[in-house]
């Protein structure tokens, strides 16, 4: 055989490329080949049966030269699909992390300006103590049967005397027992109710927390500096009724969602979004906690200030739903009105650093009014940063 066959069989690699038998014929044909060319090279003539042998041995090469270009067609082929593949999937991958919203830097430093603000705030293990107690399992919306894997209440100690004292928080609390639970059930605000929201947000416009928003909404012409028109702002955002189930009268609005909780057709809980609700119902024994939810590698602590929650109230359950825990009003309401004021989508969810927190905040409008609002944890005890550093 030639040394340029010779190279050319060499550039394959039999052993990978041909299934063994044929790796063994091939070998066996270079074999004779070498006996051939060292006759050839010695002067000694071809014998029949070498002759024979040499007939055979033209033909099986011819063969295997076939097979080879096949072989190397398919493998070709698949090749080319399998970049296909590689190419689909990075796409794929690259719309994933495109779809992913980056972290928005300037929010995220204002509401940890707001945080460091939010004198009102209790502290973990000081003012209240919670026990996250067991992971919840999956349960379907609607469900009325829920296995248990918290057999003590979320809040097993808060310092009521605080939450009396505070001036934002016992006006807050007024405001709670005010509402109809069940959607379609129309709401009608007395004139006791409507003070009772009037004190309530004066009492907030007159916070930090609330000074320092007002200020940012108006820098970027959102707001007026006119706090008088700042509280019409704020009430239409917060406490304009709408009707949230058709064909019914005015039945709901940002606040009773988002703070009080409610009802649809007494197999569903919506909003309920607010740690002092959640405790005063369960402290009243009309809520049962279930247990938390969250990441397989990110177990909740007693210090969390963000909670994804299961439970039931008044035996409907909640699946999941989250609140920040620990929170002053004036806190939630600013950090989700700077959000809904600053974009006009329907739905909006922002990403954000928020102490040792990352999560997005979910605002959807309902009109020039607030539908609902809550935030979603993604990583606590700053994990999103020692992730980020690996």
């Amino acid at each position: 055989m030639s040394t340029s066959h010779r190279s050319s069989l060499d550039s394959y690699n039999l052993s990978t490329d041909c299934p063994t038998l044929l790796y063994a014929d091939i070998c066996g044909s270079l074999s004779l080949c070498s006996r051939l060319q060292t006759n050839a090279v010695n002067g000694h003539g071809l014998s029949a049966s070498w002759r024979l042998d040499l007939q055979q041995n033209r033909q099986g090469s011819a063969l295997l030269w076939s097979v080879l270009k096949e072989w190397k067609l398919a493998r070709s082929i698949m090749a080319t699909r399998f970049c296909g593949v590689l190419v689909l999937l990075a796409v794929f991958l690259s719309g994933l992390n495109a779809s992913r919203p980056a972290v928005n830097q300037e929010l995220s430093n204002l509401f940890n300006e707001l945080w460091r603000l939010d004198v009102n705030r209790m502290k973990p293990g000081i003012d209240y103590t919670v026990s996250v107690q067991g992971r919840a399992s999956f349960v379907s919306q609607g469900s009325h049967v829920v296995q248990d894997h918290a057999t003590q209440p979320l809040f097993s100690n808060v310092n009521e005397n605080k939450l009396k004292n505070t001036t934002t928080i016992s006006m807050f609390m007024k405001l709670l027992d005010n509402y109809e639970r069940s959607i379609g059930v129309t709401e009608r605000v007395t004139t006791e109710e409507q003070t009772e929201i009037n004190l309530f947000l004066d009492a907030v416009l007159q916070t930090e927390v609330m000074k320092r928003a007002h200020k940012y909404l108006v820098s970027k012409g959102q707001s007026s500096a006119d706090s008088r028109l700042f509280k019409r702002q704020l009430n239409l955002i917060w406490f304009h009724l709408y009707h949230r189930q058709r064909n019914t009268g005015l039945d709901s609005c940002g606040f009773e969602h988002v703070f009080v909780g409610e009802t649809r057709s007494g197999t569903e809980i919506i909003g309920f979004h607010n740690w002092i609700q959640f405790y005063l119902q369960e402290k009243n024994r009309h809520l049962d906690y279930k247990g938390y939810k969250a990441r397989e590698r990110d177990l909740p602590d007693q210090d969390d200030h963000v909670l994804n929650l299961q439970f039931s109230w008044h035996g409907v359950v909640k699946p999941v739903g989250s609140a920040f825990i620990g929170t002053s009003p004036e806190f939630e309401m600013a950090l989700f009105t700077i959000v809904f004021l600053m974009n006009t989508e329907r739905s909006t969810a922002v990403l954000v650093n928020i102490d040792q927190c990352q999560m997005e905040l979910v605002v959807i409008r309902h009109g020039r009014s607030l539908g609902t609002a809550y935030p979603r944890l993604l990583s606590s005890n700053s994990r999103h940063i020692s992730q980020h550093s690996h």
